[in-house]
């Protein structure tokens, strides 16, 4: 907390302190969500680059002089963070592009981007006193949680709510971890109202990332991480899925802080990438109108958020950057599974490669050139939707245990 100065409203403009357990704006209520805001200019005084690269921690902690914890609290054990970035020619030829770089969230610890949030909520928890964590999920937050909370030892519980829709491996990860875990018979949305009402009752630490403004700390981590694997020298464009919105907020703010101080020259436009069976950021973006709540009607559950709460972060984001925002289809989806597994041996969820999908919209449409310097980010491990992976990729090829047969099936061309 060294260099933090306070928590802003974005709404009205209050400020607080910054308490650890400091929510949303007393005035505002709901749609007060709130920034953690630094003194840039003590921050340039006492770090620089050439400090980050003599730093031998290699997860998201690296970057604690941009980070609002206190340097003494105990963190959770996994390594969250560094997760490796590859330049792809064959990829970038499948999208239409000179060049790719595709950085690999789904290597965190438990699969996700989402770790990043998480190893932030379980420190928070601790300066606020709190031994249990609470979240509403529609997988990744929770496995999250419940894996950052088993790191600590048996010193914290996480409770979790998810959807009944949930994949059976997410919900698998949670009971492994020792979560409490609860399914809720309804919606994302009918979730999270029912961990709200709990966490309020039980006194619980709110992990939800649209209520906590810490958790947007954590996520812009990748965006920290990606330019300094990147030398610093950024691209035109920098691309991820949207759901609830926390994401892409969280990689501004990182590129914002990192300009700030003088790290970078230049922050590359955002694109955010929705689902068009839930893709109520990408109708407000487009008609500048408030948010409306939609279906959830996606099999890219990671995204399907119908009443997202970070969405004004999300939006001024994709602003503020120059921006802008594409929806693609379920099967457009799928068929990036396959294209981006197959041409870098990356496996990545539906919600994960949904950016690359509507990356290829965006280069088909003229709105990203040929030429454009790409970086994307697949936000989740493939192997978390084990259903899906294989609606995209299809079945195995079947045969006795005959050569025989083999060879004819071989000479038909049915598979070889």
């Amino acid at each position: 907390m060294k260099y933090v100065k306070k928590l802003v409203c974005i709404d009205c403009g209050e400020e607080y302190d910054a308490e650890p357990d400091k929510y949303l704006c007393s005035k505002c209520d709901n749609e007060g969500i709130l920034e953690v805001e630094y003194d840039y200019n003590k921050i340039k005084e006492d770090w620089s680059i050439e400090d980050l690269k003599a730093n031998e921690d290699l997860s998201i902690w690296r970057y604690l002089p941009l980070l609002p914890v206190k340097e003494e609290t105990p963190r959770p054990s996994l390594r969250v963070g560094w997760t490796p970035v590859y330049d792809s020619d064959v990829l970038a030829q499948e999208l239409g592009l000179e060049e790719i770089y595709l950085k690999d969230d789904g290597l965190n610890p438990t699969g996700s981007l989402k770790d990043r949030a998480s190893a932030m909520a379980v420190v928070k928890a601790q300066e606020a006193g709190a031994t249990t964590v609470a979240c509403s999920s529609t997988g990744n937050a929770a496995s999250s949680l419940a894996g950052n909370v088993a790191s600590m030892g048996g010193k914290m519980d996480a409770v979790i709510f998810v959807p009944e829709r949930a994949p059976m491996g997410k919900v698998t990860q949670l009971l492994i971890y020792g979560a409490e875990v609860v399914s809720v018979q309804g919606s994302y949305e009918e979730a999270y109202y029912l961990s709200d009402g709990a966490i309020k009752k039980w006194d619980w630490y709110n992990r939800n990332a649209g209520i906590n403004p810490y958790l947007v700390e954590g996520k812009k981590t990748v965006s920290l991480e990606l330019a300094e694997q990147l030398n610093f020298e950024m691209p035109d464009w920098l691309v991820f899925s949207v759901g609830d919105g926390c994401t892409i907020a969280g990689a501004w703010k990182g590129l914002y802080d990192l300009k700030q101080i003088g790290f970078i020259d230049k922050i590359p436009k955002l694109i955010g990438v929705q689902a068009e069976g839930c893709a109520p950021i990408t109708k407000s973006f487009r008609t500048e109108k408030p948010l409306e709540t939609t279906s959830e009607d996606t099999l890219a559950d990671s995204i399907a958020v119908g009443k997202p709460r970070n969405y004004k972060k999300a939006l001024n984001a994709i602003r503020e950057s120059d921006g802008t925002m594409v929806n693609v289809s379920d099967e457009e989806i799928l068929d990036m599974m396959v294209t981006v597994g197959q041409t870098t041996g990356v496996f990545g969820e539906p919600a994960g490669v949904t950016g690359f999908a509507g990356l290829k919209k965006l280069v088909d449409q003229g709105v990203v050139a040929k030429e454009d310097k790409v970086a994307a980010v697949i936000t989740g491990n493939g192997l978390k939707d084990i259903t899906n992976g294989k609606k995209a990729a299809g079945e195995p090829l079947e045969v006795p245990p005959n050569l025989e047969l083999l060879e004819k099936t071989y000479k038909r061309g049915d598979r070889f």
